[in-house]
């Protein structure tokens, strides 16, 4: 299976978001409703990437999901760099070991937005830094189920 449009997601079901980084990958899901995106996890990419997929893969099982969003960075002016193409580099791994429905949000500002909300939560800069990819993850997700909510 290619990467999908956001609409062409199964129309019910659990999603998970990732948030796709250099080094990490962060991770959000929301239940079959699609209500509420809540961050789970960030998973810490080492050299090879096949670790980083088996534990997302877990996630995945776990909690029976049906698709994925994944954040699709883009550059201000909209156009596709060099993270977008990574994103979709890893869009294309994860569907090599598993046919699972992928759909890209853009993803400007997730985490500038997600630190935003740490910070008037007072969390501490070495809290913020766990926490930013996931939260992240959760922006990009929400994002994507409001849209979804909005269009039906």
């Amino acid at each position: 299976m290619a990467t999908i449009d956001l609409f062409d997601l199964p129309p019910s079901g659990p999603l998970i978001g990732i948030d796709p980084g250099s080094k990490t990958l962060g991770i959000a899901a929301c239940d079959a409703g699609r209500l509420i995106a809540s961050p789970i996890e960030t998973i810490k990419k080492g050299r090879k990437l096949g670790p980083s997929l088996d534990r997302l893969f877990e996630i995945i099982d776990q909690r029976k999901t049906v698709g994925l969003v994944m954040g699709l960075p883009l550059n201000m002016d909209g156009s596709e760099g060099p993270r977008a193409q990574s994103a979709r580099a890893l869009a294309r791994n994860i569907i090599a070991r598993r046919d699972i429905p992928i759909a890209f949000q853009d993803e400007r500002l997730s985490s500038s937005e997600a630190e935003r909300a740490m910070i008037a939560g007072d969390l501490s800069r070495a809290r913020r830094a766990e926490l930013i990819d996931a939260s992240a993850a959760a922006i990009i997700l929400q994002t994507a189920i409001d849209r979804l909510a909005n269009a039906s």
